[in-house]
């Protein structure tokens, strides 16, 4: 029989059991089964296996997690020499650790250099920390860089952060190449990250070639890698730099006013830290002319690079500022931001920020009415930006630290934006 029954069955001349049974056929069965090999072709494809499965670095607590990467780093370390001397001790500095994300030296960071530099001289007799000085470094020491950075669970710098993550690097200044890397990933309780003095008490961040170039001898570095040149010529600077910052957070303001001044006149001086600590020093000297040209030339700096943030104090929940202090001269801040804003031809995006905490509509509409009030006073002190400055707010969307304690740590998270664009015709 055909594998198709044909649906013209007649009835003519049928016995009466014959055409029962033909008429079951011709209501129930006009097709056979399907062929198998075509059920297969149509049936849904497999589904994908699964992807491999993303290598979980253990987050430990902080201070383990610290000699953890701290032990790997030394003891890992491929240098040259005859690893049979054991009189020989090779000299180490450590340029002081940083937040990866705001390039700042905050008191986490510091613990973990002092921790560090403390496992070295109990267990590695065979190097010997010494202080980060121009000196120092004449001698070609090893030198330790390392950056500590809020992450999510993706391991990126954005959303909700809930780890650390603390990356060493080891660089071989004879050889300008890295000889050993860790890292780790800690947990975020216990931990300190609120910034130095120098740091906090700064008025406004940008990024500097300087910070970008140290974070990526650590982060985007490779074993037996060679170290960015640009990283490499800014360490007499550097090293100024830092004493300059030492003295300032320990309120010897006149030393660091000098420091920084010396390290403005090297080669690779003229960095951001440099302009700032001028300033600061400056302000906290009472010399109000030399601190307003200061504050200029970090503006300009900032400009030049084509953004800016200024680390404004609102009151809680209001739009207006809280009442300018000798140590936030918010007159000053604003009537220089606009006297450089209208020296150049451009235009300006002016940006709210916002903490990470609350109904985040709230945010978005808190942020764009203080950077709408800023907007106002520049305009105010310059009529002519009127039409050049235009106002929003980003609630906690770009986020730079995102831990939402909305203290001293993430005040950035709540700075105004300055951001250069080009003017429509």
């Amino acid at each position: 029989m055909n594998n198709k029954i044909s649906s013209k069955c007649s009835l003519v001349a049928m016995p009466y059991l014959v055409i029962l049974a033909l008429l079951g056929a011709c209501s129930t069965e006009t097709t056979m089964p399907a062929d198998p090999d075509q059920s297969a072709q149509k049936a849904a494809p497999p589904a994908p296996p699964p992807p491999s499965p993303i290598l979980q670095i253990p987050i430990l607590p902080h201070d383990e997690a610290v000699l953890k990467a701290a032990n790997t780093l030394f003891s890992k370390a491929e240098l040259a020499g005859d690893p049979a001397d054991k009189t020989m001790r090779r000299p180490v500095v450590i340029d002081p650790l940083i937040d990866g994300v705001s390039r700042m030296q905050t008191a986490a960071t510091r613990k973990m250099e002092t921790n560090v530099a403390n496992l070295v001289k109990a267990k590695y007799p065979q190097f010997e920390v010494k202080p980060f000085t121009a000196a120092n470094l004449g001698q070609s020491p090893l030198l330790v860089v390392g950056t500590f950075t809020p992450i999510n669970q993706l391991g990126k710098t954005e959303g909700v952060r809930e780890s650390y993550r603390f990356c060493l690097a080891l660089v071989d200044l004879k050889s300008r190449r890295i000889v050993s890397k860790a890292v780790a990933r800690s947990r975020m309780e216990n931990v300190d990250s609120a910034p130095l003095p120098f740091f906090s008490d700064a008025p406004v961040w940008t990024r500097d070639p300087t910070g970008e170039a140290y974070v990526a001898t650590c982060q985007a570095s490779k074993l037996d890698g060679e170290v960015s040149p640009a990283y490499i010529d800014s360490l007499v600077a550097d090293a100024l730099i830092n004493e300059g910052i030492r003295a300032y957070n320990s309120a010897h303001f006149k030393e660091a006013l000098a420091l920084f001044v010396k390290a403005g006149a090297t080669p690779a001086g003229q960095q951001f830290r440099t302009l700032t600590g001028n300033y600061l020093a400056a302000s906290k000297l009472g010399r109000r002319q030399e601190s307003a040209q200061a504050f200029g030339r970090i503006v300009d700096f900032g400009l030049d690079a084509g953004k800016l943030s200024v680390v404004f104090t609102f009151r809680p929940g209001a739009t207006s500022l809280h009442g300018g202090t000798a140590k936030e001269p918010y007159d000053m801040w604003l009537k220089s931001l606009a006297q450089h804003a209208a020296q150049r031809n451009s235009c300006m995006e002016i940006i709210g920020h916002a903490s990470r905490g609350g109904p985040e509509s709230v945010n978005e509409r808190l942020s764009a009415l203080r950077a709408e009030y800023v907007r106002q006073r520049l305009v105010d002190e310059t009529p002519s930006l009127d039409k050049r400055l235009i106002a929003a707010g980003y609630g906690s969307r770009e986020n730079l630290i995102g831990t939402g304690k909305d203290n001293a740590s993430d005040a950035l998270d709540r700075r105004v934006e300055f951001r250069l664009l080009a003017c429509r015709e």
